[in-house]
């Protein structure tokens, strides 16, 4: 499929960017699921293009064979319409990493909501959606059906679901037994004001280094020390910021995650606690960072002699005299007294209190200015979990508990927390 902007001349042309330029040069996938409010679709489209926008339609074939035919959003947008995901692969060419500014829902129906929820793939919309959820590209949903459907507690669930992996809902409008989509007038507002909210967040442009996953300690060149840390944790607020504006400096020792490509990330791989140390400094010392996320599972102890040969099975018994590593936390506001300082101090099967006092002690120690506590020994919360149960304390004792959640709610809620603790910082100065 041809999803590059069309050289010759197009009727839709004549109306784009006449009304504003909030959304210029924006790349929106406009996405149509089979309620009868899609002929509204065709409204949003010529809307989005005269602020600027340059919109690439999908529908569902029940869509494009009842309710709403290929050719009119082909008039409506100018570009070719997707109704079916072939060889040249729709898919990915228009929500893989980088591909699209936007994925709107307009409308979507139930039933398509409940496939997202459960990774079904099964129409260009779905495939395109499960995609751009993976490449991280910031979605809308504008849901339309009866009032009744509506208020089914499996679909609610559903909605929830959705909106944990950082889906917006628009809310509909409940009349006449129906929970009606909003206005194409609205969901342009939403759209404008998601684009603006983004250049004027309070982390656009900041500089943030994340540390994230766990590191190997050599007993000899193939043996090795080391925890299970996914590295999840550190990845998503990494993925969050970067959402927001923020341009993300990521150290990642081992794990299971895989982090998400963006222009404005850095990835620097390390394996050892002694790598990470010294890129930490390296970074803070050339560079001036706004914050800093110390999430990495940092080995606390390596092997004080590492055999530089393979150790034989015929050696017999082995023992290791372990050392401490260098706390790479304690060393931070040394280097960089203006960083603000975020730092993660996982416990296991321990009291609430236990979790606190050990947190506020570790953040004293370090002179950070904020810490995540949490226990990787209870259920939903193990190590490698998509799930955390965290509290957040600041200086000055004040404790935040996050009740178990998604890893990509906890990212939000700390961001947030970050965010309004670095202002209040500010206006007591």
């Amino acid at each position: 499929m041809d999803t590059e902007k069309k050289t010759e001349f197009h009727s839709s042309q004549d109306i784009a960017g006449i009304d504003g330029g909030e959304i210029e040069g924006k790349k929106i996938v406009l996405c149509i699921t089979g309620s009868v409010a899609a002929y509204r679709a065709i409204d949003l489209a010529r809307q989005l293009i005269r602020h600027g926008a340059d919109v690439y339609p999908v529908m569902s074939k029940i869509v494009a064979s009842t309710l709403l035919t290929p050719d009119m959003m082909r008039w409506a947008t100018g570009n070719n319409v997707v109704t079916k995901i072939t060889g040249s692969l729709e898919h990915i060419a228009l929500a893989n990493y980088n591909m699209s500014d936007l994925i709107v829902v307009y409308p979507c129906t139930a039933n398509t909501i409940g496939k997202i929820a459960n990774g079904i793939n099964d129409t260009a919309v779905t495939s395109v959606l499960s995609v751009a959820l993976g490449s991280r590209i910031p979605i809308i949903i504008a849901p339309a059906m009866h009032e009744s459907m509506y208020d089914n507690r499996l679909i609610q669930e559903n909605i929830q679901r959705v909106k944990d992996q950082g889906v917006d809902f628009l809310q509909p409008i409940i009349t006449e037994g129906k929970a009606k989509v909003v206005s194409p007038e609205q969901i342009l507002k939403s759209i404008i004001n998601k684009f603006t909210k983004f250049t004027e967040s309070f982390f656009y442009g900041k500089n943030i280094l994340v540390t994230a996953g766990g590191t190997i300690e050599y007993i000899d060149p193939i043996r090795v020390i080391t925890n299970l840390s996914s590295g999840k944790m550190g990845n998503i607020i990494a993925e969050e910021a970067l959402r927001l504006g923020a341009k993300v400096t990521l150290v990642y020792g081992h794990g299971t995650y895989n982090p998400k490509s963006s222009p404005n990330l850095n990835i620097i791989r390390v394996n050892t606690s002694r790598e990470m140390y010294n890129i930490v400094m390296s970074e803070l010392s050339l560079k001036r960072y706004d914050i800093a996320v110390l999430s990495a599972a940092v080995a606390d102890f390596t092997p004080e002699r590492k055999s530089v040969k393979k150790i034989t099975t015929g050696t017999g018994k082995v023992l290791l005299t372990l050392s401490p590593t260098r706390k790479i936390i304690n060393k931070v506001k040394h280097i960089s007294k203006q960083t603000f300082l975020v730092g993660f101090k996982a416990e296991y099967d321990v009291s609430d209190t236990n979790i606190i006092e050990r947190a506020y002690r570790k953040l004293k120690e370090c002179k950070g200015d904020l810490i995540v506590g949490n226990d990787v020994g209870r259920k939903d919360s193990e190590i490698g979990s998509d799930n955390n149960e965290v509290f957040v304390i600041d200086k000055h004792k004040n404790i935040l508990h996050l009740p178990t959640q998604n890893k990509f709610s906890i990212a939000r809620n700390l961001l947030n927390v970050i965010e309004n603790l670095i202002i209040q910082n500010k206006m007591s100065q």
